[in-house]
């Protein structure tokens, strides 16, 4: 396949062929053909971060954000002159440096992320000061690598997960989801929620609106690009929540849930077509629990390490 791409595209384009790549969008490319291992990196881009922002000798962190700890409009600055003192700080600067990251290799900070880029047009201090400590965890975390280890058994599997009213300053519930592919992720997203929901509930089921979404469109790229040979089953979305679960697999409703709107009801259908698969899954084995709150660090490394986010030596040594 790769070699059938290479022809169609030099007969196109003018092109060279150089062998494997080992740097793409400076995220570097490392291979063990030998055990099977594919791992990407982004500890270059994340040094050139430190560097930029004189975070290069900082006091590392051993999670990107604690548990418990949120942020909220009340951080933000009072007074005209806390604002211009704000301006000093290159806030949205670090966020976008840290988007980046995210976006590539590093779901295991999209979380905080994510909250960080609700303030970016009137930062506070302690906005700053959690911005930072991101850039401390990276700093303990630049050799880790987003991998994949070689499977007979190729499925994408999906994780979804919900806080409950977490966001201090709409009461909005933050959803979260990973795919994974040959042990790693491929896919992931933490987002607010569009309105408030009346029960945990409902917003894990909103939770898994949003990724059945991404997992129908995971479904038709997939399949587009011919590596599964198509996806015959169900592709299989995990929730911790079990009456959210039950509620998906069921075709009726009941007087505590006729108000979720009618857009997320699709979930249902769905699963009655055959084109989702919506189970249960301890809360201990939801590896999209950090995409929703911050958590203990033993908890947050033991999920972490399970969407393919480990330490260089870990996996080439």
């Amino acid at each position: 396949m790769l070699h059938e791409t290479k022809k169609f595209l030099s007969n196109i384009f003018e092109m060279k062929d150089l062998g494997e790549a080992s740097f793409v969008l400076g995220i570097q490319i490392h291979r063990d053909r030998s055990r099977g291992i594919l791992g990407l990196s982004q500890k270059g881009y994340i040094e050139k971060v430190l560097l930029r922002y004189g975070m290069q000798g900082c006091k590392p962190t051993d999670a990107p954000v604690a548990k418990g700890d949120k942020l909220s409009l009340k951080q933000c600055p009072k007074s005209d002159l806390e604002v211009k003192e704000m301006h000093k700080v290159p806030y949205a600067s670090v966020v976008g440096s840290l988007m980046y990251a995210q976006v590539c290799t590093r779901p295991d900070i999209a979380f905080i992320v994510g909250m960080l880029g609700r303030y970016l047009s009137n930062p506070g201090m302690d906005h700053w000061i959690a911005a930072k400590r991101v850039l401390r965890y990276l700093q303990r975390t630049k050799d880790y690598m987003l991998t994949y280890k070689k499977s007979d058994q190729l499925e994408i599997i999906g994780y979804s997960d919900s806080d409950y009213g977490g966001c201090l300053d709409t009461k909005r519930s933050t959803s979260g989801y990973i795919f994974l592919l040959a042990g790693g992720a491929i896919s992931w997203k933490s987002a607010k929620q569009t309105l408030v929901s009346s029960s945990t509930m409902e917003a894990e089921f909103i939770a898994c609106h949003l990724a059945s979404n991404h997992a129908l469109w995971l479904r038709n790229f997939v399949t587009g690009l011919r590596i599964l040979g198509g996806i015959e089953r169900p592709l299989m979305i995990y929730c911790d929540n079990q009456s959210a679960v039950i509620f998906s697999n069921n075709n009726g409703t009941s007087s505590r849930s006729k108000h979720i709107g009618v857009k997320f009801l699709v979930v249902k259908e769905r699963v009655q077509s055959g084109e989702i698969a919506i189970e249960h899954i301890g809360t201990d084995f939801m590896i999209a629990d950090p995409l929703t709150k911050g958590l203990p660090p033993k908890v947050f490394h033991g999920h972490t390490a399970h969407m393919g986010v480990v330490p260089f030596e870990d996996i080439m040594f």
